[in-house]
């Protein structure tokens, strides 16, 4: 079963979606998942970038399927006078407006948020941008790579000693649509008290900023720069990859009670006794040392026997999974968190579905497919009473 437009929390909502890429196409199809209708404007002839980025399947941008499943397509050129009516018109309908335009892109056009508020003052205007609207950096181009290292992340990530490592995901770009989609929300929340609609600016810079965790507090703690220290945790001991007889799985004890625990299933309950390790702070001070005397042990074993001691006796732990491994993992499927969208040119093409569950809403296994290129300009201009202006 497919789930519609119209179907959701933000069911009744229609977003204007002048995105391209990944940031905002992410926001927008956090909307779209939520159940708001999202109108996706591109550019005449060529659309949004994206549509040319691989991996393609029978001619189809793969990247471009799994972020714009469920959307409406209409090209138009801002340019030109039939467009922007087309434009104004979707605007006069709209509730909000998202755009990832460098700043001053949209005020050249005539639509920047002074100009839209005053012609329409209900409508939400969610601008994300690599360095936001305000501030010295406001009119550079960014992508992912940029705000990564810009913002701190890139040097918190790989081994100690390494170089640093770009996260192997968008973060830079993932991050700022997931804050834009919640700025979008809470707007839309102070809208339903006030009739006003409001501006949400959102840089991928501030994003990064925004998810360094407690880097920051042990920089102004210690006075210490922090850097990469590969897969444990800074004040959290132990907390860490360990090595398997045939692997490795990731241990979590993040309290002393979870500590014990994890003593009695590898069988060395002196480590609970020793000194070295018998707080959390001397766990993480001796962290080396610890290591060194849990992997001795669960080297002995393969993966999947210390998964089960330690999961029968309430210690967090995991496997490394590839992502492979991921797409057939029982609990990811049972969440629906493996969805297909229904695309002609890619069959049953598998994407990530919505982490946000619902009691008074479905969460199917099945999506609608993304639009091809002004594929919905015909019934577009239809519904807005305009007419087809094709010959």
């Amino acid at each position: 079963m497919t789930e519609p437009a119209g179907k959701g929390p933000l069911a009744g909502i229609t977003v204007v979606d002048l995105t391209r890429v990944l940031a905002g196409p992410y926001c927008t199809m956090m909307l779209r998942d939520l159940g708001a209708r999202v109108i996706k404007v591109e550019r005449p002839e060529t659309g949004d970038d994206a549509r040319a980025i691989g991996p393609f399947v029978n001619g189809e941008s793969a990247y471009f399927v799994s972020l714009n499943r469920g959307k409406e397509s209409v090209a138009l050129d801002l340019k030109e006078a039939r467009d922007r009516e087309i434009f104004d018109a979707l605007l006069e309908r709209a509730d909000v407006l998202v755009e990832n335009y460098r700043p001053g892109t949209m005020e050249r056009l005539g639509y920047g948020w002074g100009a839209l508020h005053e012609r329409f003052p209900r409508l939400i205007y969610a601008a994300v941008s690599g360095f936001g609207h305000t501030g010295p950096y406001r009119e550079r181009p960014a992508y992912d790579l940029v705000v990564q290292a810009m913002g701190g992340i890139m040097s918190l990530t790989g081994e100690p000693g390494g170089a640093p490592t770009r996260v192997g995901t968008s973060m830079g770009d993932i991050t700022a649509g997931m804050f834009t989609c919640a700025g979008i929300n809470a707007a839309l929340y102070e809208r339903a008290q006030t009739g006003r609609g409001q501006k949400v600016d959102v840089a991928m810079l501030d994003s990064q900023v925004a998810i360094l965790e407690n880097a920051i507090a042990r920089l102004q703690a210690s006075g210490e720069v922090p850097g990469p220290i590969g897969s444990r945790h800074p004040s959290i001991t132990p907390f860490d990859r360990f090595a398997t007889s045939d692997g490795a799985l990731v241990i979590a004890a993040g309290n002393d009670a979870l500590f014990t625990k994890l003593c009695r299933v590898i069988e060395r309950p002196d480590l609970g006794h020793d000194p070295r390790f018998e707080s959390n702070a001397l766990r993480t001070e001796n962290e080396s040392a610890l290591k060194v005397e849990i992997e001795d042990t669960t080297r002995t074993q393969p993966t999947a026997h210390w998964l089960d001691g330690l999961a029968e006796a309430g210690v967090p732990c995991g496997a490394i999974q590839n992502v492979a491994q991921v797409l057939e993992d029982p609990q990811i499927v049972a969440r629906n968190m493996v969805v297909s969208v229904e695309d002609p040119a890619l069959g049953g093409f598998r994407v990530a579905g919505n982490p946000i569950k619902y009691s008074d809403h479905e969460d199917p296994l099945q999506r609608p497919g993304s639009p091809a290129l002004d594929a919905d300009r015909e019934a577009l201009l239809s519904e807005l009473g305009l007419g087809d202006d094709r010959d």
